[in-house]
């Protein structure tokens, strides 16, 4: 029985056909334009295969309160193309199949949540570093929701004193993790871009300490099992050490468990298990639970 899957980003569509266990048997990449243009683009391909269901990972934000009118729309997108646009119910009535949406980081984290890095686990924080900052979490099951999606993101984090660029470049406030720390503000504090650095680069001591610092934030407020880092940026491997001796040191021993020692903590601060297959397993997974909501 197969399954389709949307990855809705702002720069593509990327369209899979497959199953979560077995993967991707199809896929298909359309440039973001219009929703006019690109929305039809998706249906044909999707429509070419006999889909059982539809699962959706997009990009945001999105209305993802089940009980709200407007529920599975994108809301105030900076792509002012697609604000308010109705994606989960248009995509539902034109392949008639069952769907269901949530943010790309969410279903991320569902993947490696229920076919990864967290397996056996009961929570799990998956955090993706590149172009923004988004994080997706898991708990019992159940990816998090609130009064908004949670943008971990946009969290407020402590400048250092060596930052050339101490206010980051986030458009609504000062010094948040994204505006500090993701692929656009690596770039333009140090003039090239974060492929080119060498590992020897300062810009990678700052970019861990920033990202301790978010690790330390999510243990003490949500306390995950795992954390997850994914995203173009956390391809640069030698990052992992850092951070992880970077968050030991910021919390002080505070934190009494064995996975944060010196020798747990490589298990605890962790690459997806699912590498750059993470976001489309999700939405696999997605597309397969919504098929199992309407059967039951």
């Amino acid at each position: 029985m197969l399954i389709g899957a949307l990855e809705a980003g702002g720069t593509k569509m990327v369209c899979s056909i497959g199953t979560p266990q077995g993967g991707v048997l199809q896929r298909a990449s359309f440039p973001t334009l219009t929703p006019e243009t690109t929305v039809p683009q998706i249906v044909e391909f999707i429509g070419k295969f006999d889909v059982a269901a539809l699962g959706i990972g997009s990009f945001g934000p999105l209305d993802l309160n089940p009980q709200s009118p407007t529920y599975g729309s994108i809301t105030a997108s900076p792509k002012t193309e697609w604000c308010n646009y109705p994606l989960l119910r248009v995509l539902k009535e034109e392949l008639g199949v069952p769907a269901a949406i949530d943010t790309d980081v969410n279903a991320a984290a569902l993947a490696e949540y229920k076919m990864g890095a967290g397996t056996g686990l009961s929570s799990l924080l998956y955090v993706t570093v590149g172009t923004g900052i988004g994080g997706g979490l898991v708990i019992g099951g159940q990816m998090v929701h609130g009064l908004v999606h949670p943008e971990l993101g946009h969290m407020i984090l402590s400048p250092l004193e060596s930052d050339p660029m101490p206010d980051g470049i986030c458009p609504f406030h000062r010094h948040c993790l994204e505006g500090l720390a993701c692929g656009p503000a690596i770039e333009k504090r140090w003039g090239l871009s974060a492929k080119l650095m060498s590992e020897d680069h300062p810009a990678w001591e700052m970019e861990a300490t920033y990202l301790a610092q978010m690790c330390v934030n999510a243990m003490m407020t949500v306390s995950p099992e795992i954390i997850v880092l994914g995203g173009g940026v956390m391809q640069q491997m030698h990052l992992f050490p850092r951070i992880r001796e970077k968050t030991l040191a910021l919390l002080g021993g505070y934190v009494s468990s064995q996975r944060i020692t010196p020798d747990g903590i490589s298990g605890y601060i962790v690459p997806p298990a699912l590498g750059v297959n993470s976001g489309v397993t999700g939405a696999l997974l997605l597309g397969a639970q919504a098929l199992e909501a309407q059967e039951a």
